[in-house]
């Protein structure tokens, strides 16, 4: 009976391992998920799929043992969460100082449609059907592919089109 009451305070706060070896963990493996993330062709359309949220998941699954070994305490929790957010903001805060490292965080615009005229190569790359792509532009009120003057992917996966009639239309999702 007496221990259902009896605490453990020391194990609830006090780190078991190093906590410069949760950091350095935490950093490596945050930043190695971020380098295969950022490298796989992942701009599907401004839509989350099943694959993308089962990768999500094993993801985090796999780096789980990889990140803090085997941590019980809510204080080694608090530094693996405050190291994922200071990698997340800084690389964030770099993106914003120096235009080039941008383009590392967030592609540049892909050309999907010009003058009515789907590019084929770019859609491949994306690994984009043409009927994903007349779904995705039906979907924004425009019936037929010459009424496109330019389309792009936006480094969100939405579609920015700008008809023939129109200055510009930026397509929200």
């Amino acid at each position: 009976m007496e221990k259902w009451f009896f605490i453990n305070w020391q194990a609830i706060f006090i780190p078991s391992i190093s906590i410069f070896e949760l950091i350095i963990r935490g950093s490596l493996v945050y930043l190695a998920l971020f380098s295969v993330l950022r490298l796989l062709p992942s701009r599907q359309l401004g839509t989350l799929g099943i694959t993308d949220l089962l990768v999500v998941v094993l993801f985090a699954e796999a780096a789980q043992n990889a990140m803090a070994s085997n941590y019980t305490s809510i204080t080694e929790g608090a530094i693996l969460v405050g190291t994922v957010i200071f990698w997340s903001y800084l690389l964030n805060w770099l993106g914003y100082k120096l235009p080039q490292f941008q383009r590392f965080l967030n592609p540049p615009p892909l050309l999907l449609v010009k003058n009515g005229r789907m590019i084929e190569r770019h859609l491949q790359r994306e690994l984009i059907t043409d009927d994903e792509l007349m779904s995705k532009l039906r979907q924004q009120g425009v019936e037929f592919l010459a009424d496109v003057k330019l389309a792009y992917m936006e480094a969100d996966g939405r579609i920015s089109i700008i008809t023939t009639d129109s200055k510009t239309g930026s397509v929200p999702e």
